[in-house]
């Protein structure tokens, strides 16, 4: 940006911006944060403000908009959210006292990857900032919500793998160092992911060494580091609420891909993009925003150990059983506030004294849970309640300092009760007194000056004063009174006794506003040293929320607990799909089964669309991942392996950003799974090969299954409209036929949704084309083309094809149909759709001379 002749608070605010260039600057002014030149220009537009200029009469004037810094929060939240930086640019020093130009600096840089959480509907929504560090060796991670301190680190080999947890995440912001190629950028870029680079910091900080304790991986260290440097960097104060890294394998939890995740529709619906619609949605009957929080990344990353899958299934069954005690703790659940970001806020500087008392109320609904706990008689439940510590002597605290209805703000007095500090006392007593003697100075005045309308009266321009209106400005003593201001009806006038006491009101106020606000920092930063404390608490009684939510859907939808086996054998007996099932509602839902056994690794699932084969398929991985979170199933029983990772191809889609056509897509996908997939992972196919020409297409799907039955071994459902396929299970003794059960009554398709042993008899594709309403003369002629068709042969899928099959050779062993019988069928179908009801006289009879001319003329 060139710099302008211009007055020296410019010269400041060019300076500042110098620093900031990829950032919009709220440089404060008095009570206005106000934006100059370009970031005028944009921000006026994004943020709907009026657009002015400073420097009117000269010969360039400066754009310039503003903002009231009282509502500054709304305007930096809007423009973080569309992917802007923006550093908040503060006062340093009272104006009033300032020796020239009054200080200024930047106290804090917002990003999308450090914004806190504004409101209750960003509660159950983590915002993670990604660190990442690119080396010859693989990549570190690194990331981080800050609103609640947690920071989790891995290491992954290809930038591939980098992605896709940055696209699971949801990450907005991502710190990167190292080489970067171009595509990969765009890649980020097209996700709505903002790319920064890493910051600079000078000295140690504790933070940063505590945050790297226990890793041990140099690619995990390095990337934390950046992340914490970049965090302290930005936001310019000390975060004491940051805690240690966790370390964590990829491979530690059963690994889905972002794509897969969307596919099952895991925490959002794939088509509206909200939370119903999803598993979560009918899982999520948590108390506290906390456990949905925790709800959304138990399923994004399930568990592979047995034995931590059996402690949280332990924990849902005691809640489970002990129904009085599991209702005492969702009562208790609700005084809950989220206790994992009030101590963000607490270490951050920003809580307010509400928000401490919602940390007292939080604390002191802790010893209800744990008497639910302990009394309930169960061994689980009291064991967890054992390891909780309920941290009373803050909530004590809190409640012996703050006020029951405190002002929001810490700066404005009135938050601190009556006997923590004998100083503020005596304050108020000035302040009490104060005020009685100007009621009786006010009787006092009245009755020396004979005036029974005179006022003392107080503003924050002028202090205090005694107003006499006009009609009795006559009877003021000049002698003592001097005129301070004139009104319309009246004049002000102060005494040398009533400047003296404003004097000594104003002077207690002021003393004691400023000391109530020390009082209360004070408390916060006494809390602050409880921090690791009140987060471990948060984490208890987050997974606490989420087993009780767990138990609860269970109970309310007869699910069952699932059995793993170390073998890879799967037997689910009337399994149900949990989102559908909500849907429809309890009972309208058929069940179905899914047994395979160690010698089936291949269900080959053929029936018409619409029947239910997708959601069937979904119905599998849906209920494998909610057993390995530890969640009870939609089943009457489930015996199942650990599943390591789950892959699907699924739907329909273009890849527009990357130019992918969707048989493209289709095949990435596919290629995702048989590269990557071992004999422990579940695959999820629905209609490989249709994105391409027939012949093409059942080719590609007849290898693909013959690869992964000989090459891959891992349990899949494969759903195909290429009945050819149904013969591989002569040549692939670890495949199987199953289908959709479908009938016909009267020439309706009727959908049983039930899974039959053996292939499909015929797909029922021109059926659902009538269901779907297409016109008759369209249905006739495909069914007079697949007759063509299935008269020329398809041949065997392992033999080579002559020649592509064509809908419109003649195929002599099939009678061709009479024209005149087909054009009369025609008109027999536009007879048959008129509704008479619709029409006049008139134009029944025109249509009638219309039918007769068309029958006239066919002869």
């Amino acid at each position: 940006m060139p710099k302008k002749a211009t007055t020296p608070m410019m010269e400041q605010y060019y300076k500042i911006k110098e620093q900031y260039p990829d950032a919009f600057l709220f440089y404060r002014v008095g009570d206005f944060y106000e934006l100059y030149e370009d970031d005028a220009v944009k921000g006026s537009q994004i943020l709907e403000l009026t657009l002015t200029h400073r420097s009117n009469k000269s010969a360039n004037p400066i754009p310039m908009a503003g903002v009231p810094h009282m509502a500054v929060d709304s305007y930096v939240n809007t423009l973080v959210e569309k992917g802007y930086k923006v550093a908040i640019c503060e006062q340093l020093e009272d104006p009033k006292k300032a020796q020239g130009m009054v200080k200024r600096g930047i106290i804090q840089l917002v990003t999308p990857g450090t914004r806190m959480a504004s409101g209750p509907e960003d509660g159950a929504e983590a915002n993670y900032l990604t660190s990442v560090i690119a080396k010859k060796s693989g990549y570190g991670l690194a990331y981080s919500d800050l609103s609640t301190g947690e920071i989790f680190a891995t290491h992954v080999k290809r930038f591939a793998e980098v992605f896709n947890e940055l696209l699971s995440l949801r990450t907005r912001e991502v710190v990167f160092d190292g080489q970067m190629k171009q595509d990969e950028r765009e890649s980020l870029q097209k996700s709505n992911i903002t790319i920064s680079v890493p910051a600079e910091l000078a000295g140690e900080h504790a933070e940063i060494s505590y945050a790297e304790q226990n890793l041990t991986d140099s690619l995990e260290r390095a990337a934390t580091r950046q992340l914490v440097v970049y965090l302290l960097a930005t936001q310019k104060r000390s975060l004491a609420h940051l805690q240690a890294a966790e370390s964590f394998e990829v491979g530690q939890y059963l690994q889905m891909s972002n794509t897969v995740q969307r596919n099952l529709e895991l925490t959002r619906s794939a088509t509206t993009g909200k939370k119903q619609g999803s598993l979560f949605w009918v899982l999520d009957k948590t108390s506290t925003a906390m456990g949905g929080r925790l709800l959304k990344q138990w399923l994004s990353r399930p568990l592979l150990s047995q034995e931590k899958i059996k402690r949280r299934q332990d924990l849902v069954q005691a809640l489970l059983d002990e129904y009085f005690s599991r209702e005492n703790i969702v009562d208790a659940l609700k005084g809950v506030y989220d206790l994992e970001r009030l101590s963000g806020r607490i270490a951050f500087g920003s809580v307010n004294p509400r928000e401490l008392l919602q940390l007292s109320r939080t604390l002191n609904a802790v010893p209800a849970i744990l008497q639910a706990l302990s009394e309930s008689g169960n061994e689980v439940l009291a064991s967890y309640g054992q390891a909780i510590d309920p941290l009373g002597e803050i909530a004590e605290t809190i409640q012996n300092t703050i006020v029951d209805d405190p002002p929001v703000s810490s700066t404005d007095g009135g938050i601190i009760k009556a006997g923590v500090s004998e100083e503020l006392d005596k304050y108020r007593e000035v302040m009490n007194g104060g005020k009685q003697w100007l009621a009786q100075e006010e009787l006092a005045e009245r009755q020396r000056t004979g005036i029974d309308n005179l006022k003392i009266g107080y503003n924050r321009v002028f202090g205090y004063f005694i107003q006499v209106s006009k009609g009795n400005v006559s009877k003021v003593p000049q002698d003592r009174y001097t005129r301070k201001q004139t009104l319309t009806n009246a004049e002000r006038y102060i005494t040398p006794e009533l400047k003296e006491h404003e004097s000594l009101i104003l002077e207690a106020e002021s003393r004691s506003t400023d000391l109530e606000h020390e009082l209360f920092v004070q408390l916060r930063d006494a809390i602050k040293q409880h921090i690791p404390q009140l987060q471990t608490l948060g984490r208890q009684l987050a997974a606490l929320d989420v087993c009780v939510a767990f138990a609860k859907v269970a109970e309310e939808k007869n699910y069952c607990r699932p059995v793993f086996v170390d073998r890879q054998d799967l037997e689910v007996k009337n399994g149900r799909h949990p989102v559908v099932e909500n849907v429809l509602g309890a009972g309208n839902y058929i069940p179905n089964d899914l047994e395979m056994d160690e010698d089936t690794s291949i269900y080959l699932i053929t029936g018409p669309n619409m029947s239910g084969k997708s959601t069937y398929m979904r119905q599998a991985a849906l209920i494998a991942i909610m057993a390995q979170v530890g969640s009870f199933v939609p089943a009457d029983s489930a015996q199942l392996p650990i599943f390591d990772q789950i892959f699907t191809r699924i739907g329909a889609a273009d890849d527009l950003y990357s130019g992918k056509s969707t048989f493209m897509v289709e095949m990435s996908e596919a290629n995702e799974a048989l590269q990557r997939a071992t004999p422990r992972s579940l695959i999820l196919f629905d209609e490989i090969g249709r994105g391409t020409a027939t012949y093409d297409g059942m080719a590609l799907a007849g290898a693909i299954i013959k690869y992964l039955h000989d090459k891959v071994g891992a349990k899949t459902l494969f759903a195909t409209h290429y009945h050819e396929l149904t013969d591989l299970d002569q040549t692939l003794p670890h495949l199987k036929n199953i289908h959709v059960g479908a009938t016909e009554e009267n020439g309706k398709l009727i959908f049983l949704h039930k899974i039959l042993p053996g292939p499909a008899d015929q797909s029922y594709g021109i059926h659902v084309a009538k269901l779907a309403g297409l016109p008759k003369k369209v249905l006739r002629d495909a069914s007079t083309m697949l007759k063509r068709l299935e008269a020329q042969g398809a041949g065997e899928i392992n033999e080579p094809v002559a020649e592509q099959l064509s809908l419109f050779a003649p195929a002599p062993e099939v009678s061709e149909p009479d024209p005149l019988t087909e054009s009369r069928q025609d008109l027999l179908d536009e007879i048959s759709q008129v509704d008479l009801n619709e029409q006049t006289p008139l134009e029944v009879m025109q249509l009638v001379a219309d039918w007769q001319k068309k029958l006239k003329d066919e002869g």
